[in-house]
């Protein structure tokens, strides 16, 4: 790093610093403010806010390391959650936007009364402003830490510590006002850094022909493949299988996850909510991915030995970039990582000021008492996700295991919005669980030294959890019918209930938009992906799944748009 690449660095971080001031008075002025910029934002801020959080600085050096360890079909891991972000955006954004809580988990006792509800709240804030969030904070920190000591030459620990100071400093000042609009910034320079950085990495490596042709001579060309091959082994091929027929509805994030949630929360209206989200999807699945893609196929001739994978992004940069462009790249990964700390501390503080503090401690004090609680709480969320940030050795075992701890809870957070018998009892046992399950494999795991598959993981907590949860749901009482009669009234969802209710405009054309979204998404991904990789004979079927799933969206949203 040169004097140029400081000033360069020095200048974004004073460009969101002052974003963040701007933006300070109105985070102050009620929790509403802090948390959702008063549910005024229009759609294409609340879609690249949610690209921005998801493009954090692990999401290159995770793809990179399943592209370099099994190919490029592994990365099905997260793709397969399309089929949940299209039908979050066609369903449950607007659901969510007509509860019209300040949290997801303020929802629970909406839908669900008495104790049991007050308990599952209670449970679910501290499980995912703590455990969950100390883990994504970790691997990301994890993340910036490793591209920062790449390019200056520092200690692990001085790399967190850095990080930790502009991330918590810069989120203290704005709450989610200045998260969101930095946020758009953020989208842009990621994003155009990341197609820079592919073109001088595939440069370097001779040209995507060249590139394609040394992996094939190499016998590595079946990296370059969508789907496992005819030859992949059976346990390459029961993967794919669990994540496309199963990860994609069993994960807690099945009806949006929290921080998307709290984007939808945030829109102007339920138009607003389902445009951004559907905006979301395209970008996060069909432009983001295929920069890094080519970054880590280059990387294979680049470098084709490395003791940890994780470290092939980072030093490819550090390898291929000019002085001045350095600097640049620094700044991308700085904007990625800002943009997914500052949503979950400002996220997590959510749940602990208003799902606990709120909830069960103080719950008539003055909205700026609660603001000022709400940076207190943010402060120590990011001490100790620093500390998290120094036990993580590999980020896409980081990603999977945060996945198991919620497998099984997905279902029941599907159902919970279309079936009447769903508890809070189906919640607290499915979320124990899954969480009990994932903590004794991974112990298990650590005690024996060996490796418990990702498919046989998955297929261990779905499978058991959903016994426990359906057993648990038949042998409690349903939820009173007042209860109920109050959540649909606000809510309006479809399903089965024992009354009538108008469900909202959410009719039987949802499918087909949903359908339809979901065979855009993979469609236009595909046909990206078979152009970048020279994959002309793809070009037909992926285009056709374009056309026919962009009508089928278009029709089944208009029909919706007339009800």
């Amino acid at each position: 790093m040169g004097v140029f690449d400081w000033i360069i660095v020095g200048g974004y971080v004073v460009i969101s610093m002052a974003v963040g001031l701007l933006f300070s008075k109105r985070a102050g002025k009620s929790m509403s403010d802090y948390f959702l910029s008063g549910r005024s934002l229009p759609w294409w801020v609340i879609g690249c806010s949610m690209v921005a959080t998801t493009f954090a600085a692990d999401t290159p050096l995770a793809v990179t390391e399943y592209v370099r360890s099994e190919g490029i079909w592994r990365n099905w891991f997260w793709w397969t959650l399309a089929i949940s972000h299209v039908l979050a955006a066609v369903v449950f954004s607007r659901l969510w936007r007509r509860a019209n809580v300040l949290t997801d988990n303020e929802l629970i006792e909406l839908r669900y009364q008495g104790k049991p509800a007050a308990v599952l709240r209670a449970f679910k804030a501290c499980y995912f402003s703590t455990l969950y969030n100390f883990i994504v904070m970790g691997w990301v920190t994890a993340a910036m830490s490793t591209v920062l000591s790449a390019f200056l030459d520092i200690p692990i620990i001085w790399a967190v510590i850095a990080c930790m100071v502009v991330a918590l400093f810069y989120s203290l000042l704005s709450g989610f006002w200045g998260v969101v609009v930095t946020d758009v910034i953020q989208f842009f320079v990621a994003m155009i850094g990341s197609v820079i950085f592919a073109v001088m990495a595939a440069n370097k490596a001779g040209g995507m022909e060249n590139l394609i042709e040394k992996l094939t001579i190499s016998g590595q060309g079946s990296t370059l493949e969508f789907f496992p091959t005819a030859d992949a082994t059976p346990e390459t091929w029961y993967s794919f299988l669990v994540f496309v027929l199963v990860m994609w509805w069993s994960s807690h994030n099945a009806d949006g996850g929290g921080y998307i949630i709290q984007r939808m929360m945030s829109a102007k209206d339920e138009r607003h909510a389902r445009a951004g989200t559907l905006w979301f999807a395209i970008a996060h699945y069909v432009l983001r991915v295929w920069p890094w893609v080519v970054v880590a196929l280059a990387s294979m001739t680049i470098l084709p030995t490395l003791a940890s994978d994780r470290q092939a992004y980072p030093e490819v940069m550090s390898t291929i970039l000019p002085a001045g462009m350095r600097g640049l790249f620094v700044a991308v990964f700085l904007a990625a990582f800002m943009s997914t700390i500052d949503t979950h501390l400002n996220w997590g503080s959510s749940y602990i000021v208003n799902d606990l503090y709120k909830r069960f401690f103080k719950p008539k004090e003055s909205a700026r008492h609660y603001v000022v609680v709400s940076k207190i709480t943010s402060f120590f969320l990011m001490i100790i996700a620093g500390g998290v940030a120094l036990t993580i050795t590999k980020i896409s075992a980081a990603w999977e295991f945060v996945w198991a701890m919620g497998a099984g809870v997905g279902a029941v957070l599907i159902l919970r919005w279309f079936w009447w018998r769903i508890n809070a009892w189906s919640e607290l046992s499915a979320m124990g669980t899954s969480l009990l399950l994932a903590i004794g494999i991974h112990l298990h795991d650590f005690m024996t030294g060996t490796q418990t598959p990702l498919y046989i993981k998955a297929l261990i907590v779905v499978s058991c959890s959903t016994v426990v949860w359906v057993s648990v749901t038949f042998l409690t009482r349903p939820e009173p019918r007042k209860t109920l009669q109050i959540f649909c009234e606000r809510v309006r969802p479809p399903g089965f209930w024992p009354f009538e209710i108008n469900s909202g405009g959410i009719g039987k054309r949802t499918l087909v938009a949903w359908l339809g979204g979901v065979a855009l998404i993979y469609g236009a991904m595909f046909f990206v992906g078979s152009l970048v990789l020279l994959k002309h004979d793809d070009l037909w079927w992926t285009g056709a799944l374009v056309i026919v799933g962009t009508f089928l969206t278009w029709w089944g949203l208009r029909e919706k748009k007339s009800q």
